[in-house]
């Protein structure tokens, strides 16, 4: 996540009185560098659910998965999957590779990925990258081997999963708050002002009998920095990252029909607390969970909205670059 801004658009709802007039919405910024396949793990049903048969592993690791591996990277050997590289390049090894691959194609019923972020990629101190499984689904099974065999080793950029107007669900840690009182943290109505020993109490926590505090009674205690699920967040564009073209740096991916002005996305001085977004990005109708710098985890929509609000097709016609440090007043 970078950060929020705001774009103006044309409102295209039949019925409403906003309908083809402008509209200014917020949106969210979030950096998607590549994510990058090192591994093929497959599942096999049991009565007491999937198990995990076997895992085949790329023959090159990013030094990001690799720190993965170790609590203290920088005092370790390094020497994680160094036997595995060693054995895979011989004659046997190829061998036990395609006879795990026939294994997950004659007893597995699910296959999955393991990718992780490429972290050298953003202008972030962390180094480890982060690594998840993610399920292919479509087609026999001998398809879905052949092709997590095919990612192997590849890149896999945002737009080759997403696009635009697709609702996603975005699941994170929302920003941390500490140790909260009942009135913030509940909602709960503050005591007359004479109260005694406080006011931003629970009056009544419960009978003498049972000689417990139920769960229903609202306590102090943590606020925020839970994990959430947000559903179906639109996406009103995949933007392109800093490129090469004819020799020349393409910077300019905030370019709308409206506002022909070759501007990047970020705002004059970069996003607070982040920086440049360089990499490709999303611009994610409102806001999403979590603080600057977290990272988010994007999914294809699992209760899609059929709604005729949500098929709307969007087309920006300005995107804001001013300082969000401050009143900003310029446009980049």
């Amino acid at each position: 996540k970078a950060g929020m801004t705001h774009i103006v658009r044309d409102l295209d709802r039949t019925g409403s009185l906003a309908h083809k007039k402008e509209v200014v919405e917020a949106v969210t910024v979030v950096e998607t560098p590549p994510i990058v396949v090192v591994g093929v793990v497959g599942y096999t049903s049991t009565p007491r659910g999937l198990r995990q048969l076997t895992t085949v592993w790329a023959t090159h690791m990013a030094e990001g998965f690799i720190r993965r591996c170790y609590k203290h990277f920088a005092a370790s050997k390094k020497a994680a999957f160094r036997k595995y590289f060693s054995k895979r390049n011989t004659p046997e090894g190829q061998q036990q590779f395609d006879d795990d691959l026939a294994r997950m194609v004659k007893y597995c019923s699910v296959i999955r990925v393991i990718v992780h972020t490429q972290m050298k990629k953003l202008n972030l101190g962390q180094k480890k990258a982060h690594v998840m499984e993610i399920q292919i689904n479509g087609g026999s099974i001998q398809e879905k081997v052949d092709f997590a065999k095919s990612l192997l080793e590849k890149e896999v950029p945002i737009k080759d999963v997403f696009s635009q107007n697709e609702h996603i669900d975005i699941i994170g840690v929302t920003k941390g708050h500490g140790f909260e009182g009942v009135t913030h943290r509940w909602g709960t109505k503050k005591l007359p002002r004479k109260t005694h020993k406080g006011l931003r109490k629970v009056a009544c926590i419960g009978a003498w009998h049972p000689a417990n505090v139920t769960y229903a009674v609202p306590r102090a205690g943590q606020r925020g920095y839970h994990h959430r699920t947000e559903m179906n967040k639109k996406i009103y564009r995949i933007g392109a990252g800093y490129h090469e073209k004819d020799g020349k740096l393409v910077t300019a991916n905030a370019v709308c029909e409206a506002d022909p002005t070759e501007k990047s996305i970020n705002p004059m001085g970069g996003f607070p607390h982040y920086g440049l977004v360089k990499e490709d990005f999303l611009i994610i109708k409102g806001c999403t969970v979590g603080t600057k710098k977290r990272v988010l985890t994007l999914r294809k929509s699992i209760l899609p909205d059929t709604s005729r609000r949500a098929q709307e097709e969007v087309t920006l016609k300005f995107i804001d670059t001013s300082s969000k440090f401050g009143h900003g007043r310029f446009q980049t």
